[in-house]
């Protein structure tokens, strides 16, 4: 991947929306902590927009507080919303060159958020289920990949689309250099 490793991501709207949210839930610090098996610093240090959260760390966070990964990501946006290649918040995997820039989140009468992954070949990353009833959708941008569930993952090519549950553990394998792909995550 051409781009830096350092996180562009929204600390102050991660922070923001974690706080929101598990209050919404009626949580403390420590039953989210737990719940998401994160350390209690490491939340309390997102709540105050002084950690650099991970792909992972924001998903089990998510899970824990029963709210769409992207909720957590989404500052107040215009009508019309233009993301160029490049811009837009990131954030990388602590164990594989994956990367997802958050595209667009599901507005309240939709269930559906947008990313653009660039992924380089390795290992691959292997997720955990996400919240019950969640689909992923994947249309293969350029590159080569194995994606799909964890157990029987699919070769997509540029152009391929593959859509399985995001509740049950999956992979996403970059097979080339530059592998780009878009990923729409539709919750229930």
């Amino acid at each position: 991947m051409d781009s830096p490793r350092n996180s562009t991501a929204p600390l102050d709207v991660i922070a923001a929306s974690l706080r929101r949210h598990r209050a919404r839930a009626g949580l403390s610090l420590s039953e989210v902590a737990k719940r998401a098996g994160v350390a209690k610093s490491t939340l309390s240090q997102l709540e105050s927009a002084t950690g650099n959260p991970s792909v992972e760390t924001l998903w089990a966070l998510a899970v824990a507080l029963d709210t769409p990964f992207a909720a957590l990501l989404d500052p107040p946006r215009p009508k019309i919303q233009v993301i160029r290649a490049g811009e837009g918040p990131v954030l990388y995997s602590e164990n594989t060159e994956y990367s997802a820039t958050l595209v667009a989140s599901s507005p309240p009468y939709a269930r559906r958020d947008i990313y653009r992954l660039e992924v380089a070949p390795g290992p691959g990353r292997h997720s955990d289920p996400h919240m019950p009833g969640v689909v992923e959708h994947v249309v293969l941008g350029s590159g080569r990949a194995l994606v799909g569930p964890a157990d029987e993952p699919v070769e997509l090519h540029p152009g391929d689309y593959i859509a399985y549950p995001g509740d049950l553990p999956h992979v996403f394998q970059a097979l080339e250099e530059h592998t780009i792909a878009t990923l729409v995550s539709e919750h229930v």
